[in-house]
């Protein structure tokens, strides 16, 4: 190993948040050494960079000397081996959700706390890192952004969910429903226990392995945790949607005192906002991809001097990806390059 490189551990490599986190080390030139691990496409080739790697199984011996070990698997299997990362001494940085109830643990967004103008402090040997739900992290920066131009009266959204979310398999059950309805052939309903495709719907199935309303949940939970009680909580409802990636956003926002749709599109620009000037660059699912920010819009609402509505699209597995490495990069400080810790 070079001695100007981090050791980093991708727990789900074969997942779509662990092959996102991938190229997103590889762009944001994140000096690592990558060790691809999973229980899954065991012995397959997989690019990091310049460089093809092996999937291999997760063991306790994997996590030696590893600095940054990513949990970009599902729940359940973050909570069955995060515990040999911990004893091999490894920085958790977990994009499946599962440590957050865990001693010590926090739930960070980097464009939060830059927001916030936060700076965490290094910890030599830190609990987990659960990185915050896109969605929380999307509404969290659009918040605290609002309230800068004054007292916001109320804020509701309504966050329309794409299936990768749910991950590889809730991408290939939409597939299959879509191709199995224009082909008029009965649905596989195991991830979603219920019709998505081209179908909105508020609940799941009483089957589906989870509940939008835990989601919506979670959202809440974290929006409430990154922002540190220093914004409105929105009112929010989840949505499940036909799309495959990609939040939606529609946001209203109402304000106490009199603005114009330019204040607001004014307070909300800045990094990881591009305001849609033209039709072509609306915020939609298609045009946000692969964007590390968002895309949004602002008008007037008709009938309230002071109601604004935003139309926003982000990229979830791009913020969760970026915002996963820079919390990584924060941490550098404490990991020395080349070393075993």
């Amino acid at each position: 190993m070079k001695s100007d490189q981090f050791r980093v551990a991708i727990v789900g490599a074969s997942t779509l948040k662990g092959k996102e986190l991938a190229d997103v080390l590889n762009e944001r030139n994140f000096p690592a050494e990558v060790r691809l691990l999973d229980d899954e496409a065991l012995g397959q080739l997989e690019p990091v960079g310049d460089e093809i790697n092996f999937v291999q199984r997760v063991a306790r011996d994997q996590f030696d000397g590893v600095d940054f070990a990513f949990f970009a698997s599902e729940e359940k299997f973050t909570k069955g081996h995060w515990v040999l990362a911990r004893e091999a001494g490894s920085a958790i940085i977990d994009l499946s959700y599962a440590l957050e109830d865990q001693a010590g643990a926090t739930v960070r967004s980097p464009w939060v706390e830059r927001e916030l103008n936060r700076q965490l402090t290094p910890e030599l040997q830190p609990a987990p890192v659960v990185v915050a739900h896109p969605a929380a992290q999307v509404l969290g920066l659009l918040t605290l952004r609002a309230q800068k131009l004054g007292k916001v009266r109320s804020i509701a959204a309504t966050v329309i969910e794409p299936a990768s979310e749910l991950g590889r398999r809730g991408m290939d059950e939409l597939h299959e429903q879509t191709v199995n309805l224009l082909s008029f052939r009965e649905l596989p309903k195991k991830v979603f226990d219920e019709q998505v495709a081209f179908n909105f719907i508020a609940r799941y199935g009483d089957s589906a392995g989870t509940s939008l309303t835990t989601i919506e949940q979670r959202i809440t939970r974290h929006f409430k945790k990154i922002t540190e009680g220093e914004a409105t909580v929105p009112s929010l409802m989840l949505v499940q949607g036909p799309s495959f990636h990609g939040h939606t956003f529609s946001i209203y926002i109402e304000f106490e005192r009199t603005l114009s749709a330019e204040n607001v599109i004014e307070a909300l620009s800045g990094e990881h906002v591009t305001v849609a000037r033209t039709i072509e660059d609306a915020p939609s699912n298609v045009n946000a991809a692969g964007q590390e920010g968002m895309l949004l819009t602002v008008r007037g609402d008709a009938e309230h001097a002071n109601g604004f509505w935003v139309w926003a699209a982000a990229d979830n597995l791009r913020v969760l990806g970026s915002s996963s490495v820079e919390c990584a990069e924060s941490m550098t400080a404490t990991r020395p390059k080349g070393k075993v810790q």
